[in-house]
Order: structure tokens, then C-alpha cells, then sequence
């Protein structure tokens, strides 16, 4: 069941991806949210697999989120946002640094575990990856 539930949102996460790269969407026909309250997502999430840090804060209604990554120094975010879509409180961020040539998450809010799941795509090696992310105080 696990699994299913994962391979889910990472359906949902392709799909959104063209969407998010498009620019930022608020709720549906803005009739109120579509999912999760995007407050959320403001918090530090830490990347288990390698010590990367991710802090998002100050979600606003048209879309917008400030969120700063760090590998362990702190690496430039071009951009960030979240949406709702299917249900689902989907955030979108994307790299731009030496080594992080247009690199992005997609990620996921996981409300059940509290967590962020989703793809990396590392845009220099032209490649996607799964990720979790867990939050931390």
C-alpha cells in the first residue's frame, strides 16, 4: 500500500512538473484550497540520503515561496512554488549555481508522515531521482 502511494504522487509529480514550470497556480478557480494549507510546508526538511537542507517559508496565496537549499553551504534558488493539484499540496524548486545548472525538485506534501516525497532531476547529468524529504526542528 506504501508503494502504491508513492508511485502515485510521483505520477502526480510528472505531470505537474510542466505545470509548475509554467509559473506558480493558486487553489482551484480560486475558490479555496484544493488540498493541505500551504503553512505546512514552511519549515526545515532535511534530504536523509545526503544532509541536504531545503527551508521554505512565507507561502502567499498567488503561489509564491521563499526557499533557501543547502548542500552543506547554501546553493541559489532561482525559484520556487507551491500548488494545489488533485488534491495534493505539490512544491516546486529550482537550482541555479555552479553544479545545479537548472536542477529542480518536485516535490509532494505527504500529510499522513509529515514528510516531502518526489523527483530531483540533477539537470547536469540529465537525470531524475526519487527523494524524501524529512522535517527538522
Amino acid at each position: 500500500m506504501k508503494n502504491l502511494l508513492v508511485k502515485t504522487l510521483l505520477a502526480l509529480l510528472l505531470l505537474a512538473n510542466a505545470a509548475f514550470a509554467a509559473g506558480p497556480i493558486p487553489a482551484e478557480n480560486g475558490t479555496g484550497p484544493a488540498g493541505p494549507d500551504p503553512v505546512k510546508l514552511v519549515g526545515r526538511w532535511l534530504r536523509p540520503d545526503g544532509g541536504y537542507i531545503l527551508q521554505l517559508s512565507d507561502p502567499i496565496p498567488d503561489g509564491l515561496l521563499q526557499a533557501e537549499y543547502f548542500n552543506p553551504r547554501p546553493i541559489n534558488v532561482a525559484r520556487a512554488a507551491w500548488k494545489h493539484q488533485e488534491g495534493y499540496l505539490g512544491v516546486f524548486v529550482e537550482l541555479r549555481a555552479p553544479n545545479y545548472p537548472g536542477s529542480t525538485y518536485t516535490l509532494v506534501y505527504d500529510p499522513d508522515r509529515d514528510r516531502l516525497v518526489g523527483i530531483y532531476f540533477q539537470a547536469a547529468l540529465q537525470q531524475q531521482f526519487e527523494v524524501v524529504f524529512e522535517r527538522i526542528p
